[in-house]
């Protein structure tokens, strides 16, 4: 794992709220292993989001979400204030920024990823779900933006 990378988790765990005050009341030994915890974790999410084949993060008006498959860790804040989902995006995750759109009925009624690999062989309707690359086939029709297309580049 990259020294900056580390560095980034660190300073994010130090600054919750939670963390600071635990040092503040001189609760130093137990704020630094909460920081240590939250650190390992995070890790491990930046770990699934580079090797899972459906991991992406998805940025809207309510916030940025990491999915990665079973497990979704969000924050309502746009991704420049999310350092977790801002470092996997810059290590490779697909990153689909839906904030442009403007037909949210359209974007409503798509399927859903799949979260373990498995497709549906007609993925319309509530609960159907389709691979990550049909998905940003999808989405990319009503104007959002990607950034690490994990689609095949087309040559002219």
């Amino acid at each position: 794992m990259q020294t900056g990378v580390l560095r980034v988790l660190r300073a994010t765990a130090a600054s919750w709220w939670r963390h600071k005050e635990l040092r503040r009341t001189g609760q130093t030994g137990q704020a630094l292993q909460l920081e240590r915890e939250t650190v390992l974790r995070d890790l491990g999410y930046l770990r699934q989001a580079a090797t899972l084949p459906n991991a992406h993060v998805i940025c809207g008006e309510g916030g940025t979400f990491i999915h990665l498959g079973w497990t979704t860790v969000s924050t309502l804040a746009p991704i420049e204030r999310f350092p977790l989902a801002a470092l996997a995006v810059a290590r490779g995750t697909p990153f689909i920024d839906i904030r442009p759109i403007s037909d949210f009925i359209a974007f409503a009624n798509l399927p859903r990823v799949t979260r373990d690999g498995s497709v549906d062989p007609e993925p319309w309707g509530p609960g159907k779900s389709v691979s990550l690359i049909t998905y940003i086939d999808m989405v990319e029709q009503l104007g959002v933006s990607i950034t690490n297309d994990p689609r095949p580049r087309q040559s002219a």
